[in-house]
Order: C-alpha cells, then structure tokens, then sequence
C-alpha cells in the first residue's frame, strides 16, 4: 500500500476548458505539447518530492462510469485498451485494479509518460505498455485494439493553434487506424456536445450509448458540462 496522494480537484473539473466561438473553440495555449511538457514536468517534480499524482481530469467518477459500462459490456479482461494521452497515468492504474490486463497508454509529452512509468512501478504494475507517441502520427505498431479510452485529450487537441480541422480529421483517422473492426472508443469531453461529437466521429463510428454525467441547471436551462460516449468501429 502506498502513500500516493491524488487530487481530484473538484469531482467533474474541466481541466481543458475553453472559449467558444461559433462553430469552434479559440485557440489556446492548451492546444501546445510545450504547455503540457511544462506542465507535466511540473507534476512530475511534485510526485518526486511529495507522492502526489496529480490531478485526475474529471475526477475519479469519470474513470468510474467508464469501468462501469465495460464491466457492464463483459468486456474481456485481456482485451487490448488504449489509454489515448495517458497524462498521469492514473486511468491504466484503475483499469489494472478492476483485472484489465492489456494495458497501452500513450502521450506525446515525455514528462507525463516518465510520470506514469513512475506511477506504475510504484503501483506494482510491470505489465502496462507505456510509450512516447503522438497520436495524431502514431507509429506502425500501434494497432489492434479493441477498446480507446479518451478523457480530455480530443479536446486538448481541438484547441490546437495550428490547423485544428486538419488535427480532428487526423485524429479520426488514426483511431480507424489503431482500432479493431468492431471495437469501441469511449469519449469523455467538456467541450464537445453529444450532437457535434457525432458529427466528428460519423465516418466510420456509430454510438453505442450516451453515459450519465453530472447535470446542471442555469437560468432555467438544464444541461451536461461534461459528455461521456461510447462509439463502435463501423466500416
């Protein structure tokens, strides 16, 4: 048993939240790998000196309900699961304490992947794959898995300064890439609504279910801050 420390920081927090525009979101240094890099160097200088992981984006009830449904689907414990832009790695800790045991995360940035290997070993997990990688140019060997886990990551990526249409078709593409026919990629954002995720994952994905977030009531109007979908692989 050890002593890690997590903060949650709210249970639903958003940590890429963002400003929106008409049909698309500003532009925002959360787009950059620097910003990550620096960020996740940061935490990983504090999980040095004092244990503490980190924050968990969303909180932990979002890794949950994500847990939940797949225990819920049988999905088999040895089925492939890709943790798209891994971060802390906490997300792979939870899926190996549930008895998932193909474990891949992934981050472009170094720091959080140094982060996680850290985390892990001191968690006693030696199996889970942990690797370098961006996703929007994977490698070759990155393929064949029958469940994508993304929290946060699409919408980091979709504030990108850079050509932030051309990021989101990359992406879609390479989760066809990586993914098996049929397999499933569940998608938790706070800046995308179920009705433009569908729009953004319709070639090539039909929803599977919607899961229940948190909702809120403003000014008389009910809505989600946050949405958690779940998608199958469809040619």
């Amino acid at each position: 048993n050890n002593n890690n420390v997590m903060s949650t920081h709210g249970a639903e927090a958003c940590p890429v939240q963002c400003t929106e525009l008409e049909d698309d979101f500003a532009p925002s240094k959360l787009g950059t790998k620097e910003y990550w890099e620096d960020a996740y160097n940061r935490e990983l200088q504090t999980y040095k000196d004092i244990g503490d992981v980190g924050e968990i984006w969303f909180g932990e009830e979002s890794m949950d309900r994500v847990i939940r449904w797949m225990e819920a689907q049988n999905i088999p414990e040895n089925a492939a699961i890709l943790d798209i832009g891994t971060g802390n790695g906490m997300f792979l800790v939870e899926l190996a304490k549930h008895g998932f045991s193909n474990l891949t995360g992934i981050d472009y940035s170094k720091a959080a992947v140094e982060l996680t290997v850290n985390i892990l070993e001191e968690e006693g997990l030696k199996n889970v794959q942990i690797q370098v990688e961006d996703f929007l140019n994977p490698s070759t060997e990155l393929k064949g898995f029958d469940v994508c886990i993304d929290k946060g990551t699409f919408d980091a990526i979709s504030l990108s300064p850079e050509d932030r249409e051309e990021a989101k078709k990359l992406y879609v593409n390479s989760l066809k890439t990586v993914m098996q026919p049929e397999g499933f990629f569940i998608i938790t954002s706070c800046n995308w609504t179920k009705e433009q995720l569908l729009q953004i994952f319709k070639p090539g994905f039909e929803l599977v279910r919607e899961l229940p977030t948190p909702r809120f009531q403003f000014g008389g109007v009910t809505g989600n801050s946050v949405t958690a979908l779940v998608f199958k692989r469809i040619d």
